[in-house]
């Protein structure tokens, strides 16, 4: 455990101190991967520990950016750069408030049922936010740049954003410890039997439900800000919810580092490797997903565990 937690304060520690040691573009891969990791950290307290996979959760992010668009858009006339961890505290609340809405009725679903409505629920939210004028969806949205002078744009939301992957890094680890996820990974494996067991199934479903949706509304609201300007197709993209199951599943669902590992090997590939070749990159996160299933469903971490006890057990290894 000890080697654990200084393994993480070593990588947040790096994270925090790249904008002064490399260039702009490696922060903002940098930046990639603290927002990927992130989403998927937070994407997988429902469906890594609870077993309950949202092919929907892009409606978190669209949300989140929206609330902050909509309060410089309708109420600061386009100003309010300052209050920026004010407006995305609330596109996080909002974000929360709106599952803790549709989670009785979705989340009486199960399996591809319940991922199916999560992404109907996105598509919906979606065409609703371009379609009603007052929203400005399909017009797009103006957000201040909240950087202050003193800094780069790219290093401001760079440490924003190790901030918010930390918070969310916590967050994972602590449900995974308390009985809280002990009870989501009881719901996961067997979710008739542990309401047998007296585990507040409902409860503990929707509780993980909100908690999901409040991380994801805070990172849809951040990166709102970083793009400065937001429109229906840029933030309700159904291909931010592939990603985050993508980043799950590659390094290791139900876990905590599976969905950082995952998010830097995905990162590297299509920002690093196959960053001149976009047309790509669905070609190859769609070969890696085959691959995982038919290789390693448990993912890299699963397969690192794997071959890990073959070798504590004297055998040779695969």
């Amino acid at each position: 455990m000890t080697i654990r937690i200084a393994a993480v304060l070593l990588l947040f520690a790096a994270l925090a101190a790249a904008p002064a040691f490399v260039p702009p573009f490696e922060v903002r891969v940098l930046s990639l991967f603290c927002f990927w990791g992130a989403l998927s950290l937070a994407w997988s307290i429902l469906g890594g520990f609870a077993g309950y996979w949202s092919f929907g959760h892009t409606v978190f992010i669209g949300v989140g950016a929206f609330v902050p668009g909509l309060i410089v858009a309708r109420l600061l006339d386009g100003g309010g750069a300052e209050l920026m961890p004010l407006m995305v505290l609330a596109g996080g609340l909002v974000s929360a408030a709106f599952a803790a809405v549709i989670a009785w009725p979705l989340l009486r679903l199960r399996g591809i049922y319940f991922a199916i409505a999560m992404l109907g629920v996105a598509q919906v939210t979606g065409e609703l936010s371009a379609a009603i004028e007052w929203i400005g969806g399909g017009i797009g949205l103006s957000l201040p740049d909240a950087a202050p002078a003193a800094l780069a744009p790219e290093a401001f939301y760079h440490y924003v954003f190790v901030g918010l992957l930390a918070l969310t890094v916590g967050v994972a680890a602590w449900v995974r410890g308390a009985r809280f996820g002990q009870g989501l990974l009881a719901i996961r494996e067997d979710e008739d039997t542990a309401r047998m067991l007296a585990v507040p199934t409902e409860g503990y479903k929707i509780a993980a439900l909100v908690l999901s949706a409040f991380l994801t509304g805070l990172l849809g609201a951040t990166y709102g800000f970083s793009l400065g300007y937001i429109t229906t197709d840029s933030v309700f993209r159904t291909d931010f919810s592939l990603n985050m199951i993508v980043h799950a599943l590659l390094g290791g669902i139900g876990t905590v580092a599976g969905p950082l590992l995952g998010a830097a090997v995905m990162v590297v590939l299509t920002q690093v490797v196959l960053g001149e070749m976009l047309n790509l990159h669905l070609f190859a996160t769609g070969a890696l997903v085959v691959a995982m299933v038919l290789l390693a469903p448990q993912g890299l971490l699963g397969l690192w565990r794997r071959r890990a006890r073959r070798g504590a057990d004297g055998r040779p290894r695969p």
